[in-house]
């Protein structure tokens, strides 16, 4: 199993992530949990501020967008689709909208039978990371879990994909505008003994095949295992 797990954006091991996709460079990028977010805005933003796909293919990669909600009710399809790339990319927004597409969509059956096989490699930031944990308790503390536009399903979905065993926390004592309410997420997990790890922004956390998973510090290099966090 490939993933890189990032706090915020790329983190700082960008050099990890291209090591973990090898020589394939063909990219979807899944922005459903910005799907909230009218058009103009989301348009603006990449326009001005910043560009996914730009930085992605200023590294080699050759992006495409993928859009769940063209797959919502439609089992089976996304599969042969997620075959055709190498790397899917999830970035931040809203994880409990994040998820819901991932469950509509069948993406998330899809993507574990293809991170068993070692068929794909998997990244993401922020929201793109919490849906992998076994659970979004705690999520709700910085995500607004009724959050949903047209083709959602209103009810809110609390499993993750359960792919990792732990919550993953992301912006935890960061520079970045939601680090404060993460020290509730923290604060909630701990006290309902959960088990989970934090990351600060620069952070990422780093599966690559049968090794142990490395969590890499956004300051120094790499630290050899990491300890699940848990009251």
């Amino acid at each position: 199993m490939r993933l890189y797990l990032s706090s915020y954006r790329l983190g700082n091991h960008i050099d990890q992530l291209l090591n973990l996709v090898g020589s394939g460079r063909r990219m979807a990028i899944i922005q459903n949990a910005l799907d909230f977010i009218p058009a103009e805005d989301r348009k603006r933003y990449s326009e001005t501020i910043y560009d996914i796909h730009g930085v992605f293919e200023a590294l080699g990669f050759k992006t495409q967008p993928l859009d769940l909600r063209n797959y919502f009710g439609k089992k089976g399809e996304i599969a042969s689709t997620l075959k055709e790339f190498d790397l899917i990319w999830a970035v931040g927004g809203n994880a409990f909208l994040l998820n819901r597409a991932m469950y509509q969509s069948s993406f998330d059956k899809a993507l574990i039978h293809l991170l068993e096989q070692d068929e794909i490699a998997y990244g993401g930031w922020s929201a793109g990371i919490c849906v992998m944990g076994p659970t979004l308790k705690g999520i709700d503390l910085c995500d607004k879990p009724h959050q949903i536009v047209q083709g959602y399903d209103a009810e809110i979905r609390w499993q993750g994909l359960g792919i990792i065993e732990h919550v993953l926390v992301p912006h935890y004592r960061s520079d970045h505008p939601e680090a404060p309410m993460m020290e509730h997420v923290v604060a909630y997990l701990k006290e309902e003994e959960i088990p989970y790890q934090t990351l600060q922004d620069g952070d990422v956390l780093l599966y690559n095949g049968q090794e142990a998973p490395i969590l890499l510090n956004r300051d120094a290099g790499k630290v050899s295992s990491f300890n699940l966090n848990k009251s």
